[in-house]
């Protein structure tokens, strides 16, 4: 097939885009380990360098926004897990990758393997805040699992010893680091809990311990099998592994998890001296409700005996006659009060009936019938006396347009032979019969001629 005739022709440039686009897409984020060479670190911040194996190697590049999060300085020859994202160069077209984490391959690889039981053991609910146990106030035994030898038995003791000595502590000693840690940390918990529940041992609260190391040092802590033993355990479980900044993963797990050995023995005793002022507090406390309790026995005994005096039977019988006194003159106020009650309100119905008697009402509507027609005579008289008056001026207003009005001052009207009352001059015509009225009477004539007047 010749070019002219294939429609997908590739410039350089498009080719390296679909590519790089293709690589993006296909390869987001990938772990990748070997060995760094070709190591550049110009001015601008950007490490440049080349990942290689004993079979290739490939271009790679973490800019300076992501080096902060480095934890060591990189050098030729270290071997190395990065992040990265697969790309291309297009300028160039060299396959690449953009690194965006770096870290040393031992550590990285072990720090990848805490991420991933640290997800599956938290999406099954081990690390669930609601499941966790509440460790007691004042436990009654404390048992430590620790190496015996370790620097960390002897800051738990000297903790103990120091914030409240009397309480009972016990070990169970078991190797800390290396494998066969994980094995016996899981068979002392796993003891401890089965004794306490046969009534064998008596322990309240676990101590998990051990001083600092290295990641790989503390790596017994981060077993499943050490965090499954945990979550099992029915007596409350205080993790202090390491130092602040060491995390594990039977720290997610346990019920209280402590920054440090001495910490964890912090957490799980109470302070002595604030027991002993507490002490100090309920004893006076104590004496007070004592001393309060005798007082009022002693009232509640002198009240008795005044009710004791009060109950002879000389004063009882003085009382009632007193109380019948009283009673009597209570009726006799009583009896008064309810016939001046009864008066007042005899008074009243008296009232309401006269009120309501017949000839008081017919005298009161005979009143009203009164009233009303001098109102309505009035009423009738003042209407007539206003119509007269509006009558009298209609009569002089029609005086005054009336046509006899006019013809009384000397002037006539005048009328053709149909009585039509003539105007203009251009309603009568020579030889014409009109008439004319007067005031006192008509006179009837013909047109001679017509004279109109000039303009």
């Amino acid at each position: 097939m010749s070019p002219a005739a294939n429609n997908n022709i590739f410039s350089v440039s498009k080719l390296n885009q679909a590519v790089a686009r293709l690589l993006e897409s296909e390869f987001a984020w990938i772990w990748v380990e070997g060995e760094i060479s070709n190591l550049a670190q110009p001015a601008s911040g950007h490490i440049y360098f080349t990942l290689k194996d004993s079979g290739a190697q490939i271009r790679c590049a973490m800019f300076r926004g992501r080096n902060r999060t480095l934890n060591f300085q990189p050098e030729n020859g270290n071997q190395v897990l990065v992040r990265a994202k697969v790309s291309l160069y297009q300028p160039r077209g060299d396959y690449q990758l953009i690194v965006d984490r770096m870290e040393q391959a031992g550590d990285g690889a072990l720090r990848r393997q805490f991420e991933e039981l640290k997800i599956k053991l938290a999406a099954e609910g081990l690390f669930d805040e609601t499941r966790k146990q509440e460790i007691p106030e004042l436990p009654e035994c404390i048992t430590i699992i620790t190496s015996k030898t370790g620097a960390a038995i002897h800051d738990v003791l000297s903790v103990i010893e120091r914030r409240f000595p009397s309480i009972p502590v016990k070990l169970f000693p078991v190797p800390v680091q290396g494998t066969e840690a994980a094995p016996a940390i899981c068979k002392a918990i796993k003891a401890i809990d089965e004794q306490v529940h046969s009534g064998r041992f008596d322990c309240d609260v676990i101590l998990l311990v051990r001083g600092g190391g290295s990641l790989e040092d503390l790596w017994p802590f981060n077993e499943e099998s050490v965090a499954r033993a945990i979550y099992d355990c029915s007596i409350p479980v205080v993790s202090g592994v390491g130092h602040e900044v060491d995390v594990s993963i039977a720290d997610f797990v346990a019920d209280v998890r402590a920054a440090t050995p001495t910490a964890a023995a912090e957490a799980v005793t109470p302070d002595q001296s604030s027991w002993l002022q507490s002490f100090d507090w309920y004893q006076q406390r104590l004496l007070q409700l004592l001393t309060e309790k005798i007082n009022r026995c002693q009232e509640k005994v002198h009240w008795l005996q005044q009710r004791l005096q009060q109950q002879h039977p000389e004063s009882q019988i003085q009382r009632n006659r007193q109380r019948c006194r009283e009673l009597l003159q209570r009726l006799l106020r009583h009896t008064e009060s309810m016939l001046l009650y009864r008066r007042e309100k005899l008074a009243t119905c008296k009232a309401k009936l006269q009120a309501q008697n017949p000839l008081a009402l017919l005298k009161q509507k005979q009143q009203t019938a009164d009233y009303l027609g001098a109102r309505l005579e009035q009423a009738t008289f003042n209407l007539l006396s206003h119509k007269r008056s509006q009558l009298a001026n209609l009569a002089s207003t029609l005086n005054v347009i009336s046509p006899l009005h006019t013809l009384e001052r000397g002037y006539s009207i005048t009328l053709n032979d149909k009585g039509v009352a003539v105007s203009s001059i251009r309603q009568i015509k020579p030889d014409d019969k009109i008439e004319t009225r007067l005031l006192d009477g008509r006179i009837i004539s013909r047109v001679e001629s017509c004279i109109e007047n000039e303009q």
